[in-house]
């Protein structure tokens, strides 16, 4: 996405449907990762998932907040601005995620989404073309997403990086046909 203007986001309302996306997209990956976890036998990272998907849920309210009484337009998810197959805050495609991940995997993994939303939203807010309260409140998104960051950044430190080998499974699942 080359910039914010050429993407359409020109009003506070249509960067809100943006964030609102974003959000919104963020707690069903989530949540569908932690199924995955659960169905794996990974009850450690499947709690983080839910967690992070109920931290997410709370992102959908404080848009919503922002949003107040102001009617978002619609916009279809393939002419949403991020200009790929994915908002910038879910998760990465499935090929991220392996089914004996540790916790220190998964927050890495919820860094990247945080860091891809940030850098969303500096671009719109970076954009000299965009009116500036658009700009204004992507910064403030911006700023948000950098704080995630930051305190991911802290429960990371809680947890060691794995060992090398941490993917090897002597007793692999067997796959269904």
């Amino acid at each position: 996405m080359s910039s914010a203007s050429d993407a359409g986001i020109t009003s506070r309302e249509t960067l809100l449907a943006h964030a609102m996306a974003i959000e919104a997209e963020a707690v069903d990956r989530f949540e569908a990762l932690a199924d995955q976890m659960e169905v794996h036998n990974n009850p450690e990272v499947a709690a983080f998932f839910r967690k992070m998907a109920e931290i997410e849920g709370k992102h959908v309210a404080n848009v919503e907040q922002l949003r107040g009484d102001a009617v978002l337009p619609h916009v279809a998810p393939w002419d949403l601005a991020w200009g790929e197959d994915e908002s910038p805050e879910g998760p990465l495609h499935n090929d991220a995620v392996h089914y004996l991940m540790t916790p220190h995997h998964a927050i890495e993994l919820a860094i990247q989404s945080e860091r891809r939303a940030a850098d969303f939203f500096a671009m719109v807010g970076n954009d000299e073309r965009t009116p500036g309260d658009v700009r204004e409140l992507a910064a403030k998104l911006a700023a948000e997403e950098v704080e995630h960051i930051r305190l991911l950044g802290q429960w990371l430190a809680r947890y060691p990086e794995p060992a090398a080998d941490w993917h090897e499974d002597p007793d692999p699942p067997m796959l269904q046909e």
